[in-house]
């Protein structure tokens, strides 16, 4: 694939990170506005994180998406999958009730996670060697130029936003006349959303234009020409029958799990948080969360730059110790004034630039052979994701009614702590080789 076009079909998939990042940043932004209009409570708020595209839908997603896009072609995935987060994103702006609410947010979640194992699979067998690294950074970039979007249209709509009156006139033309204030507001929340609509229509668009992958080509042609046809059931056991498959994906799933269970946390609470623990407005919350967001952009884009030239392990460090001292912060200090709430921002921000999530979309796609490629990373998916439900869930319990932190934050140290040690010690050595050189060499020429 030339560069101009590896580039190009890399941006194009790269807008699946912005569709995942901003379903969950949306929902996350608008969550004290769809609270107040449907009565919600913070058990309510759970179930939404657990079965959304941070969570449970994302997992049941991955682990079909996965398989498909090995049985199928990652193209068959591009050509699909976005129409059902569209219908998700369609659910959600016109929910009336919870239970509509909650599908919509398990429809999209489905979608996010049919089309991640594809996704990070697809760039990296389209990309050359030197720029590997650099090119799943760029997805990265979309990852966290979603949210900052997501978050700026939420800040400008929001109740008091710069916007808010259009809001109000959308609102009112479709309510009734004695619809009560959260009525109105809410549609703050669904206007973001509309706004994931229309990119997901574009992004279709582009993707149902792309070309195959060739190591899938390559690997589906042989599989022709042995007459071997493998179920889903049948993908698992090849997987799992392979020593060195079954270690990298402990290996893999481990440092993203425990990564993931704190990220996934932030990701759809830290705006609900900042405004109970850290008692600062719906807007003052999503203004905050869309610097940190910008500061994630930046830091991808600097890393872009190096990542293929420096030791990957140095730079797994150093994100890991930002995200330890952001949560040290909390656990000193706390983070009930603005000083340490930016303080804490601005250091979950630089974090986010070099995140496990960056290494682990890198080394899931370096380390397995084409034939279960996806379907490795899409089982990673279900487990962290489906897990990290479950956490998400026991968080607000955790958490409490009235804000509290403190617990919680000795949790995230634990967590990120087993990411850094598990991550360091594991960490293996691909910068620079070709894929097929490192399927060889640690699979031999069997796969």
């Amino acid at each position: 694939m030339s560069k101009k076009n590896e580039l190009a079909s890399t941006l194009a998939v790269s807008l699946n990170n912005y569709l995942d990042a901003g379903a969950i940043v949306a929902g996350a932004s608008g969550l004290t506005l769809w609270q107040n209009y449907l009565g919600l409570s913070e058990v309510h708020l759970g179930w939404l994180n657990f079965i959304s595209a941070n969570c449970l839908g994302a997992a049941l997603g991955a682990i079909v998406g996965g398989y498909l896009a090995d049985k199928y072609g990652r193209k068959f995935i591009y050509t699909y999958n976005l129409l059902i987060y569209m219908l998700g994103v369609l659910l959600i702006m016109c929910s009336v009730n919870f239970p509509m609410l909650l599908t919509g947010f398990l429809v999209t979640g489905v979608s996010v996670g049919i089309g991640v194992p594809a996704s990070w699979t697809y760039i990296a067998e389209g990309s050359n060697n030197e720029n590997r690294g650099r090119n799943i950074c760029i997805s990265q970039v979309s990852w966290g130029f979603g949210p900052m979007i997501i978050l700026l249209l939420g800040m400008f709509f929001a109740p008091g936003g710069y916007c808010y009156d259009f809001v109000e006139s959308i609102g009112k033309a479709m309510t009734s006349a004695n619809a009560g204030n959260a009525a109105i507001e809410v549609f703050a929340s669904r206007i973001v959303f509309f706004s994931l609509f229309i990119v997901a229509f574009v992004a279709w668009r582009l993707q149902s234009r792309l070309e195959e992958s060739a190591d899938w080509k390559a690997t589906h042609a042989a599989e022709i020409r042995t007459g071997k046809k493998t179920s889903l059931l049948d993908a698992f056991k090849v997987l799992f029958a392979n020593q060195t498959a079954a270690m990298t994906l402990v290996y893999l799933a481990t440092i993203y799990l425990s990564w993931n269970m704190v990220a996934s946390v932030m990701g759809f609470f830290q705006p609900h948080i900042y405004e109970t623990a850290g008692g600062i407005s719906n807007e003052q919350a999503n203004w905050m969360n869309c610097i940190q967001w910008a500061i994630i952009v930046l830091g991808n884009f600097l890393i872009s730059m190096v990542i293929d030239k420096v030791p990957h392990v140095l730079l797994y460090i150093l994100g890991l110790l930002f995200a330890l001292a952001a949560w040290g912060i909390v656990v000193l200090f706390g983070i009930n004034s603005e000083s340490l709430l930016w303080a804490f921002t601005i250091l979950w921000g630089l974090e986010g630039a070099v995140s496990v999530q960056l290494f682990y979309a890198l080394w899931g796609s370096e380390l397995f052979p084409a034939k279960f490629r996806a379907g490795a990373q899409g089982l990673m998916f279900f487990i962290v994701r489906g897990l990290s439900a479950v956490w998400g869930l026991g968080f607000t319990y955790i958490y409490g009614q009235d804000g509290g932190f403190t617990t919680a934050a000795y949790c995230m140290i634990g967590l990120l702590l087993i990411s850094l040690v598990v991550g360091v010690v594991g960490s293996p050595n691909t910068r620079g080789k070709s894929l097929d050189a490192i399927t060889r060499e640690r699979y031999g020429d069997d796969f």
